[in-house]
């Protein structure tokens, strides 16, 4: 009987992931009560009204910015903190199936957000669902807090906070099991400088991403090849001109990436010496650590500083480069800044913010780390140790908070990308884990 209980709560699970999966949450133009966009706000009042279903109390925001769910008594609040946004698809014709209609095949489920963030929110939802058909009783609130732009600037989460009580402790389950314990700073900048009239570059590259291609078509074409050879940089031509070619990854494992803008960089400053380049060519060079610009920073904690210029722009104004930087959890932020301002001035460039989420750090000794890993390694017999991650969930914004799954330890990642995916094992692996640990922390 109770493996019947448990599959029914799966099936429940799929359907409702089918539901949530079908809007096409990325950020659009506002419209009335959706400052995200309607498609957003679709998908939060679906998600609000599984939560109705389910008999979690309900709020929503009536401008559209978050919502959420809770059950149980008392003061304190243990937060869940997911979010009902998603990136864009891309071009649906490279999708094996229609991004937005939840496909099984083979034991696995398609579409966008399965992965990020909508699959984790619905597991750690009908987790805490299974716990209360099981008549489980709960000594602190659960609250399912569901933001609405994760995955542009956090405006939303940002509204929750001003507007309502915060969490004592909780999870945010939008990264990888066990534990994330830390993550790094996360600073968005440009570095901005004198333009140039003897070539122009206009690129599109998102900060967070390691640039795998690089075109020029401009003036001295085969003295910029020359200068790829003398470097030993790989690059393609055509009739548009060179692409110079490298190996794209996340922003926070940029070292593990070649990056394609800097190699033309470092080619075009060889080639026009009194170029805006210079802070490339002769001082940043391809170093993802940025000890060259700052020197060695890193920390026991969390390790070492990255650094990702993923884009530079030259035109006859000015030189604009989009800079990415993973930040150690102790270093402090504003002396690093000011060290980095001063080194770029040396070229003639002036440091522009654009935004900045501050570190999370909850120590692995404490209570909570301590008993969400016990009871991970309890459920799944695996021994990794907590982890410290260069990405940004919404777990930095709230006290007390760690990210916690729902992927498990070597399933492929799938986020952001074509065809994301979630094999419903793994997905029901990560309902036990959740249904245990929450049951562990504040069941009474």
């Amino acid at each position: 009987m109770q493996n019947d209980i448990k599959a029914t709560h799966q099936k429940e699970a799929v359907e409702a992931l089918k539901r949530v999966v079908k809007h096409p949450s990325s950020a659009t133009d506002p419209a009335p009560d959706a400052p995200f966009g309607q498609p957003i706000r679709d998908a939060l009042d679906e998600m609000m009204q599984i939560c109705d279903e389910l008999g979690f109390k309900t709020y929503t925001d009536p401008d559209g910015n978050y919502g959420y769910a809770e059950v149980g008594e008392g003061e304190e609040i243990f937060g869940i903190l997911g979010h009902v946004d998603v990136v864009p698809a891309g071009d649906t014709a490279d999708w094996s199936h229609d991004p937005f209609e939840l496909v099984v095949e083979n034991g696995v489920a398609y579409g966008r957000g399965v992965q990020d963030d909508k699959g984790p929110s619905i597991a750690a939802l009908y987790a805490v669902k299974a716990l209360m058909d099981a008549g489980v009783t709960f000594k602190e609130r659960i609250r399912f807090i569901f933001g609405t732009d994760e995955e542009t600037l956090w405006r939303g989460i940002a509204v929750y906070q001003q507007k309502e009580d915060p969490i004592t402790h909780g999870i945010a389950p939008d990264s990888e099991f066990p534990v994330t314990y830390a993550e790094k700073g996360l600073q968005q900048s440009y570095f901005v400088g004198p333009g140039s009239t003897e070539f122009s570059l206009k690129m599109q590259h998102a900060f967070n991403a390691v640039p795998a291609k690089a075109q020029y078509n401009g003036p001295k074409l085969a003295e910029v090849k020359a200068a790829l050879d003398d470097f030993g940089f790989d690059y393609e031509t055509d009739e548009n001109g060179i692409t110079v070619t490298g190996k794209s990854v996340h922003a926070m494992l940029a070292p593990n990436g070649t990056n394609a803008v800097l190699r033309l960089a470092m080619a075009l400053d060889q080639v026009f010496p009194d170029g805006p380049l210079g802070l490339i060519g002769r001082c940043f060079k391809e170093d993802a650590t940025g000890t060259n610009l700052m020197g060695d920073v890193a920390d026991e904690a969390s390790g070492h500083l990255t650094i990702n210029i993923s884009n530079i722009e030259v035109s006859p104004e000015e030189t604009r480069m989009q800079v990415d930087m993973r930040i150690p959890v102790t270093v402090d932020h504003d002396e690093l800044i000011e060290k980095m301002t001063k080194k770029v001035a040396e070229y003639g460039y002036r440091y522009e913010d654009f935004d900045y989420l501050a570190p999370l750090y909850v120590p692995k000794d404490s209570e909570l780390v301590e008993k969400l890993m016990t009871v991970y390694r309890e459920v799944t017999g695996d021994d990794t140790e907590p982890q410290v991650s260069g990405g940004a969930t919404y777990a930095r914004t709230m006290n007390q908070c760690v990210a916690f799954g729902a992927m498990l330890p070597g399933v492929p990642d799938y986020m952001h990308q074509v065809d994301e995916q979630w094999e419903l094992e793994k997905m029901f692996t990560a309902m036990d884990i959740y249904a245990a640990a929450i049951k562990a922390i504040v069941g009474d």
